[in-house]
């Protein structure tokens, strides 16, 4: 499941993804999330704290955070990434190459690092 973090500044939509991450989880949470961030200031500083394994997403999750990606991919500031999986890490840091923006990856003890860089 994906629950919406609120304990960030007000530019950053922050989410958390839990056990099994699904379609539905992206449809009802991270989609609306990033569209009412994007009206609010035109762009997206995203945080994602991974509580899960990578396996745990659904191929429909996995696809609606491609299609989320497309729909706002000039929008795209900044992302933050946390997780203890070094693959998530390393293909976060990587992401900054090929995409708009910058995009960093956290270990769960940066997770305060993570939200101040991510909303600056």
């Amino acid at each position: 499941m994906i629950a919406k973090i609120n304990d960030v500044p007000g530019n950053v939509a922050a989410f958390r993804a839990t056990g099994e991450v699904t379609k539905a989880d992206y449809d009802n949470v991270v989609i609306p999330g990033v569209d009412a961030l994007v009206q609010q200031q035109d762009k997206i500083n995203f945080l994602l704290v991974v509580d899960t394994e990578m396996k745990n997403f659904t191929m429909g999750a996995l696809l609606k955070d491609l299609g989320i990606g497309l729909k706002h991919f000039t929008k795209w500031h900044k992302m933050a990434i946390v997780s203890e999986q070094g693959g998530v890490i390393k293909f976060t840091d990587f992401f900054s190459y090929i995409a708009p923006g910058e995009a960093k990856g956290f270990t769960h003890a940066e997770l305060e690092e993570a939200k101040q860089w991510v909303s600056s």
